[in-house]
């Protein structure tokens, strides 16, 4: 025996599957694996909605212009397991209105980590848009992943907001940590963790039920006030 400190015991824990592919359903989204052929124009067009192409700022690829080089790039990621991507379908119009992968998979550690999101106007600032997110988190939960990462450029000051409106806990920011688009991104890190996620699932379904909504589709009751209680850390 020695006096060092040493981690809580998770010897009854044992390393999750991947991710399912099977569609994800909520009550205004649901979401499909990624298919460049059926999901492909509805996705362009919504995209296409950014006329300023603000929304491809933050992210590592795009913007697209053609309509081909849009496609050749979501074929190429539609065969990929890491990133492992799905498409947002609107509940109510069936139109694809935006992606989001799971990616650095880790099951021997239980991390996985949620990115590459990429909402059109259509999908931007609707329940559908959180549910999203909280049908991702959930199935990685489910599966049995102990840690639930959300990184963005530093920079990215909606990004960041969206984090810690969802229940991600801020910690911390590595300094140079990638480069992309000929420019330097510092990494702000995010996460929230499997002893978290019942209230944090609470919080999510009481937001997303339609009660909280009034006959304008207006909130009564915020998202982040929801998931405030549950934060560690907010940076």
């Amino acid at each position: 025996m020695t006096d060092q400190s040493i981690g809580f015991s998770v010897a009854d824990w044992c390393p999750p599957p991947a991710p399912s592919a099977d569609p994800m359903t909520g009550r205004y989204c649901r979401l499909e694996r990624l298919d460049a052929d059926q999901h492909g124009p509805s996705l362009f067009d919504a995209h296409a909605l950014d006329a300023d192409g603000l929304n491809w700022t933050y992210l590592p690829h795009g913007p697209f212009d053609l309509y081909g080089d849009y496609y050749d790039w979501l074929s190429g990621m539609a065969k990929q397991n890491d990133p492992f991507f799905f498409t947002i379908m609107d509940a109510t119009s069936q139109r694809a209105t935006g992606i989001a992968s799971y990616l650095r998979i880790t099951p021997t550690a239980g991390t996985i980590e949620v990115g590459h999101i990429h909402y059109s106007p259509l999908l931007q600032k609707t329940p559908a848009a959180s549910e999203a997110m909280f049908l991702m988190m959930k199935h990685a939960f489910e599966l049995g992943y102990r840690r639930y990462e959300w990184k963005c450029d530093a920079l990215n000051a909606p990004s960041r907001r969206a984090a810690v409106r969802l229940g991600f806990s801020y910690e911390g920011v590595f300094r140079q940590a990638t480069v992309y688009k000929e420019r330097n991104r510092d990494t702000a890190w995010y996460a929230t963790i499997d002893q978290e996620w019942p209230e944090l699932k609470k919080a999510f379904e009481a937001w997303l039920d339609p009660a909280n909504f009034d006959e304008a589709g207006t909130q009564k009751t915020s998202l982040s006030s929801l998931t405030a209680p549950i934060l560690k850390s907010i940076g």
